[in-house]
């Protein structure tokens, strides 16, 4: 029988209440389980607004340490109810040092480890620089119960670099939660197009499905230019050709789902030959082991 994955995205907006988010998140992930979703990938920091938009220092205090960190405690125990995998996106704190983090939670409810985002961005309506470290675990490829997972935070997507180091270390998906909408230096300017092609230009490049997980809605924020920012929504699932295969609207709350043949893609992967043919000797090795 072929090792088949059926992989989610969920799509909301988020508020102020911590409690409603997680109750939010967990409805869609309950819904995206009665679909046959086995890997349910929820947005970046769903625990309340995206608060990156400036620098405010009364953030700090939302951070927590990864084990005790309330959607972790809250929604380990789903991933046991529902036999599910989740990706739980975090804000972290470690001693005096805050990271923007990713617990991945097996099927069965298992805390399989930490990844902290590597890539930091910082400029107008993204000021995660003031907030977070630069992450210190490497990025990360996990066996869970449905399969072996890589996955970068938001801006880690637009490095191509990222996604081939876990395919490297032997990713069957990537997997990209996110927050990303309006440019407050310029309301012109839209990247939900570049934002998935970026990723579908992963997917082609290491024959691997691909699926982003952004938040949707408008977040007031006071003095702020037009009133506060508009995240775009457009979350996806794409196949190992970069095509679609399920996706979601730009105001659209709910989930999207697609099914892959694990042992297909990697016959394929292997058959077009990109790992075979790399020149590391050229430029260097991206991946100098291979962390479980």
């Amino acid at each position: 029988m072929a090792h088949s994955l059926t992989l989610a995205v969920i799509q909301a907006p988020f508020g102020d209440d911590l409690h409603d988010n997680i109750a939010r998140t967990e409805r869609l992930i309950r819904d995206a389980a009665a679909l046959g979703a086995q890997v349910i990938l929820p947005p970046e920091l769903f625990q309340g607004p995206y608060f990156c938009v400036r620098q405010e220092e009364r953030w700090f205090q939302t951070a927590r340490p990864w084990r005790e960190h309330p959607c972790v405690t809250a929604l380990a125990p789903l991933a046991a109810e529902l036999d599910v995998v989740l990706p739980i996106s975090i804000f972290e704190r470690e001693g005096p040092h805050y990271f923007n983090s990713l617990v991945m939670v097996d099927a069965g409810g298992a805390l399989l480890g930490l990844y902290r985002k590597s890539h930091i961005p910082d400029g107008p309506g993204y000021q995660e620089k003031y907030y977070f470290r630069p992450g210190d675990t490497g990025f990360r490829a996990w066996n869970t119960r449905h399969g072996r997972l890589g996955v970068g935070i938001c801006w880690d997507q637009w490095y191509p670099e990222a996604a081939r180091a876990m395919a490297l270390m032997g990713a069957q998906v990537l997997l990209y939660p996110t927050a990303i909408g309006s440019e407050p230096h310029d309301p012109e300017l839209d990247t939900a197009t570049p934002w998935r092609r970026a990723m579908q230009g992963h997917a082609v490049a290491n024959v691997i499905p691909v699926a982003g997980a952004n938040r949707t809605g408008f977040e007031p924020w006071a003095d702020y230019p037009g009133g506060g920012q508009t995240f775009y929504g457009s979350s996806f699932v794409c196949d190992h050709r970069g095509d679609l295969a399920a996706e979601l609207g730009r105001d659209e709350e709910g989930v999207a789902l697609a099914s892959f043949d694990l042992d297909f893609l990697d016959r394929h992967r292997a058959a077009w030959g990109f790992f075979r043919d790399r020149r590391p000797d050229l430029y260097g090795a991206l991946v100098t082991s291979r962390p479980t």
